[in-house]
């Protein structure tokens, strides 16, 4: 609603009753009308159309394309509003009435465009079952993935379910008080009913120009996880982040009934900085800049982190991963219902 509103601000076309019958007529007009409406959605649609298209994807060395063909259609359609450009170039193609004419177009498919948009995307969720809908997305879905690094039960900090459908991971600075808010959300989402469960994975980026003592607890918290307890000293941790210096560290792991004179030691001769390293390195190659950063199930979570915001992220990927499992499973019946049809056929001839 706004960008119209904003185009005809900047129009600068004084619409009367005579200009919008000579424009409904205008060659001009209907032109431009035709061209966003019906042809740029027609363009956008049709060349990734081509693309997937196997003679072609051939040609251009591609693998195997997924597209939801809905959205893209709605996208399509969505793509023509626009005034800007459309406005310089009729300036630098026409003048006078006709200039008006072309202006008045380019408004109609700004108003047009945003109706059209709204009845694919709703006829979409009316026509298509919910079930093909999610199908879709899972299948375009398996190429988009934002973390770099697996997931490696035997190196990884893991929390929940170790065969969850659905698995947080989170990079976080013991001392970033943001992490620190974000800990009981955390908690909470564990203690929540996921159906299939969910596997929280807890990794270190430690911004030391920001919190001095974070590269000092996060090598204490892998100190800590040799003697079996990384997750109470990450608790510990968590809730005193004003206190990580040695001392208090030593102190914690005397609290943790731990060796607290072999983690001083481990801590002083940095015996985990390549530990903690790696993950800092896993996550400047999946993009990660601040903490603390999420991906749920591969995809990098954007936005807040509030347990509602947290909650639905995780039920989509929820909902996607036992679509996935469903066609995993049907796939392998076909499969075998197809073997068992062949040993049939091969006992008939004998």
């Amino acid at each position: 609603m706004i960008v119209p509103l904003f185009a005809l601000a900047n129009a600068g076309v004084h619409i009367t009753g005579g200009l919008l019958s000579d424009a409904v007529g205008s060659p001009i007009t209907i032109g431009i009308v035709v061209a966003y409406v019906i042809g740029k959605p027609l363009g956008i649609f049709l060349v990734p159309w081509l693309a997937t298209r196997a003679p072609v994807r051939k040609l251009v060395g591609g693998g195997k394309l997924t597209i939801t063909w809905p959205g893209l259609l709605g996208t399509g359609t969505a793509a023509g509003v626009g005034f800007t450009v459309s406005f310089l170039i009729a300036s630098l193609a026409f003048t006078g009435t006709e200039l008006d004419e072309a202006k008045i177009g380019v408004l109609a498919a700004c108003l047009i465009s945003p109706v059209v948009a709204f009845a694919v995307f709703h006829g979409t969720r009316k026509l298509i079952p919910q079930s093909r809908r999610l199908e879709q997305l899972r299948r375009t879905a398996e190429s988009i993935i934002d973390l770099d690094e697996d997931v490696d039960p035997e190196r990884d900090h893991i929390r929940g379910d170790p065969h969850g459908a659905v698995t947080l991971v989170e990079y976080a600075d013991f001392e970033c008080p943001y992490c620190g808010r974000a800990e009981p959300t955390i908690r909470e989402l564990l203690g929540m009913e996921h159906k299939g469960g969910l596997r929280y994975v807890f990794r270190h980026l430690p911004l030391q120009d920001v919190h001095p003592h974070a590269q000092l607890a996060a090598e204490a918290s892998e100190a800590a996880a040799a003697q079996g307890a990384f997750w109470q000293m990450h608790d510990t941790l968590m809730a005193h982040q004003g206190e990580l210096d040695l001392d208090d560290v030593h102190r914690y792991a005397e609290e943790l009934e731990l060796d607290a004179d072999r983690l001083e030691e481990e801590v002083r001769t940095r015996v985990y900085l390549e530990r903690v390293s790696e993950d800092v390195a896993s996550a400047d190659s999946s993009g990660v800049s601040g903490t603390p950063t999420f991906f749920i199930n591969g995809r990098r979570h954007q936005g807040v982190y509030d347990i509602d915001a947290l909650s639905k992220a995780i039920h989509r990927a929820k909902i996607l991963a036992d679509a996935e499992a469903k066609a995993l499973a049907e796939k392998a019946r076909a499969k075998e219902a197809a073997k068992a049809e062949k040993e049939r056929e091969k006992a008939g001839r004998a």
